[in-house]
């Protein structure tokens, strides 16, 4: 009974650790929750009043969530400087409490200190949210000269309990939130593997749906990826071990994303596009026979993808079984070991080979070296390339540092204070006219929705989420008042469970965590006797007021409009698509090295916060139908360039060690055309006057085969570097249509040449 409930539960613990990669959000929640409790559990024991035990726990949730910093060190410095501006915050609030126009005008003051702080990094945003809230919870439980000496003592004991909760009840270090997003990558990689399983094995039926879950699961494994990469710094010993991270991580994904194609390509009765895995609702390609007409091929390729499952779920697995697994499907990456199939189903088991290679390389950057008396040839022969590219790898790290630009935020965050102010001042006077005693909801609301916003877009699309939230929080907290009643530990119990769910689903929903907040709100309205069903509607009002003022301010004041921001974002990937590809392709072409993975990271973040960037644009709110299509067609295209660019850089960074990819000079001439076509849209985009026409021709590979040098193709440049760069060539083209660059052909820009002279 044991034996079969311990693989139960090891199972459901990694698809919650792959929905939660490094137990972030639970993390944040139980560290959240464990320092209100403490808080609420040393009020009740000094006998403290409901109003204070209220301010204790909201004084330990601000204090907890407001902090950001990765190392300890540094969260304990801000939660140091935090208590002296949350007493001076409560003090202020407590003593402009009977004085109107001096307390709003010194609320708006705060509200700009507190934006414009943001650009002194993770500690200002801190700080000035710290400085906001408390001031808030000064007026939510109405402090004054009378009660202030009683509360000031209340946030020394709150933050003492949020420190005790961070650096004790709930320790947290940066090298093992790592390890734990080592294991969620792990986990989601297994999942893909499976996902991708189910597509060959998927009926006409069911084609559609194994589509999209494979779609998902890849979504997923780059998004744990990116988390990886955000806390390599922090969470590695030195910079050497963190490229090693890097790279094993990128090779993997790669490889993982490179086998779903092939999979695809292999049922499908043509060569799949890679964007059929990165547009949402994209046509299933047409039904093929190459699997059909090879049963036993199918159930040998069925069972090489479970046993790559396996290896990945099973990465300190020892034994002779699984060495026998492994050297199986390493030996896929020799051309002899292949079986007798169609040259489509061929390429899913060298996929299967160079993905099992990527899981060796994730064991051995994670784990450490391991036993090797099992190897076969195969198997020796990867280890020893790896132990190659580690070591090109630790000798050019001495020789790169990267440095950060601090100076990039201070126009944004200005316009953000101007606007949040002139928004917060509007919502003071219409929430002065809805009530005199609750119209700080309103600012609240208004201060929210231009957190992590940049656009009036988004902030139009973050005030109706907040809002749609609200309403239905407002519907629960009526229902949950009446019944708890007078139960002052069942409605503490409850807001202890709400601001749980809270953190856990922030990142996920925005209005679901609008929705908590509310019904913990109507809780805490109950323990202050202040609650009636009246107060609840009176919030919802107050929210649609914040969410409006916030709109007009981002729209009338300082403007950023969603096309323009999308435009800027739009110029950043491309120009960074143009950087990752250029430099593959001269390292591919016998150039210097560069540290080509650092630049795909750099071009994924890009891409990363333009796709946030047409949320408003993709929501199913807008009314512009056609719009939204364009968008996620872009978007698609664009992801579909970046995993392409990625592929050339892992591929570039292997010539010094790999056996079949060796530089070949003829490939500048195959990459000129992409640079100069990326370079148009470029201009496109931000409307330059010497935009030209995306050029469109042969293929890049018979351009290659007609170079008369002498030297036959395939000696010096593999034939997946051509796909590769085929694909970016067509992914580059293809994105002038959507954005009304014209195209040309070379006969075409040559008249267009001679006209000009």
């Amino acid at each position: 009974m044991r034996k079969a409930t311990r693989p139960t539960w090891t199972g459901t613990w990694d698809r919650f650790a792959a929905s939660d990669p490094g137990l972030l959000r639970l993390m944040a929640g139980l560290r959240t929750v464990g320092a209100i409790a403490l808080a609420l559990a040393v009020l009740a024991l000094m006998d403290a009043d409901v109003t204070h035990m209220v301010a204790g726990a909201m004084a330990a949730m601000v204090a907890t969530f407001a902090i950001r910093e990765k190392q300890r060190r540094e969260q304990a410095i801000t939660l140091a400087l935090g208590l002296p501006v949350s007493l001076a915050a409560m003090s202020l609030g407590a003593l402009l409490n009977t004085h109107v126009i001096a307390g709003d005008l010194f609320f708006l003051a705060l509200i700009f200190g507190a934006v414009y702080s943001r650009r002194f990094g993770d500690r200002g945003t801190a700080l000035g949210l710290i400085g906001f809230q408390v001031y808030f919870v000064s007026l939510f439980v109405q402090a004054d000269s009378g009660t202030l000496p009683g509360l000031c003592l209340t946030l020394v004991l709150a933050f003492a309990c949020s420190a005790a909760a961070r650096f004790g009840l709930v320790a947290e270090t940066p090298e093992r939130i790592l390890k734990r997003l080592r294991e969620a990558f792990r986990a989601r990689l297994a999942q893909l593997v499976s996902a991708q399983t189910e597509l060959l094995d998927a009926g006409p039926d069911r084609m559609e749906k194994a589509l999209e879950e494979v779609r998902r699961h890849t979504a997923r494994l780059h998004e744990t990826a990116m988390m990886i990469q955000g806390r390599l710094e922090e969470g590695t010993s030195d910079s050497a071990a963190a490229s090693h991270v890097q790279r094993r991580v990128a090779d993997a994904e790669i490889a993982a994303e490179r086998l779903g194609v092939l999979l695809l390509t292999a049922r499908s009765a043509e060569r799949a596009d890679t964007l059929t895995l990165h547009l949402p609702n994209a046509p299933v390609p047409a039904a093929g026979n190459r699997l059909r007409a090879h049963d036993d091929i199918t159930a040998v390729l069925r069972r090489d993808l479970d046993a790559l499952r396996m290896l990945v779920a099973r990465p300190g697995g020892r034994g002779t079984a699984l060495a026998h697994v492994r050297n199986r499907l390493l030996a896929y990456r020799d051309e002899e070991n292949l079986p007798h199939a169609p040259a489509a189903v061929q390429d899913v088991f060298r996929g299967i080979g160079e993905a099992a290679r990527s899981v060796l390389g994730l064991r051995l950057a994670f784990d450490g070296p391991q036993d090797e008396s099992d190897d076969s040839p195969a198997t020796t022969r990867s280890r020893e390339e790896l132990d190659a590219e580690d070591v090109a790898i630790a000798g050019a790290e001495d020789n790169q540092r990267e440095d950060e630009d601090r100076t990039g935020l201070r126009r944004p965050t200005t316009r953000a204070a101007v606007q949040v102010s002139v928004g917060s001042a509007l919502a003071i006077v219409g929430g002065e006219f809805l009530s005199s005693q609750r119209w700080y909801w309103a600012v609240l609301t208004c201060w929210v929705v231009f957190l992590n916003t940049a656009s009036t877009g988004e902030i139009l699309v973050k005030g109706y989420r907040r809002l749609l939230g609200t309403v239905f929080g407002v519907v629960a907290g009526v229902l949950l008042a009446g019944v708890v009643g007078n139960h002052t530990w069942t409605a503490f119990g409850l807001v202890l469970l709400f601001i749980f769910a809270m953190f856990f689903t922030a990142p996920l929903s925005y209005a679901l965590m609008s929705f908590f907040v509310t019904a913990m709100l109507g809780l805490l309205y109950t323990l202050l006797n202040t609650y009636s069903p009246e107060v609840l509607v009176l919030r919802i009002e107050e929210t649609a007021l914040g969410a409006v003022c916030g709109v007009v301010a981002a729209a009338l004041v300082l403007p950023v409009h969603t096309d323009h921001r999308t435009d800027e974002l739009l110029a950043t990937v491309l120009e960074r698509l143009g950087d990752v590809t250029g430099a593959a392709v001269e390292q591919l072409s016998g150039g210097p090295a560069l540290d080509l993975l650092d630049m795909a990271r750099d071009l994924d973040t890009a891409l990363e916060d333009l796709r946030a960037s047409t949320q408003p644009l993709t929501h199913p709110i807008t009314p512009l139908r056609s719009r939204r299509q364009t968008a996620r067609y872009l978007v698609a295209l664009l992801e579909t360039c970046a995993y392409h660019a990625r592929s050339l850089a892992a591929t570039a960074e292997l010539l010094p060690h790999s056996r079949t990819v060796a530089a070949d000079p003829r490939l500048k001439r195959a990459g000129r055309r992409i640079a100069q076509n990326i370079d148009a849209l470029v201009a496109h985009v931000e409307d330059r006057h010497d935009a030209g026409a995306v050029e469109t021709g042969a293929s890049l590979a018979s351009m290659l085969e007609t170079d008369r040098s002498g030297v036959p193709r395939h000696d010096r440049v593999t034939g997946r570097v051509l796909r590769h760069l085929q694909r970016l060539d067509e992914g580059v083209v293809g994105l002038a249509r959507p954005l009304g660059v014209p195209v040309s052909t070379p006969d075409q820009s040559a008249s267009r040449r001679s006209a000009a002279v």
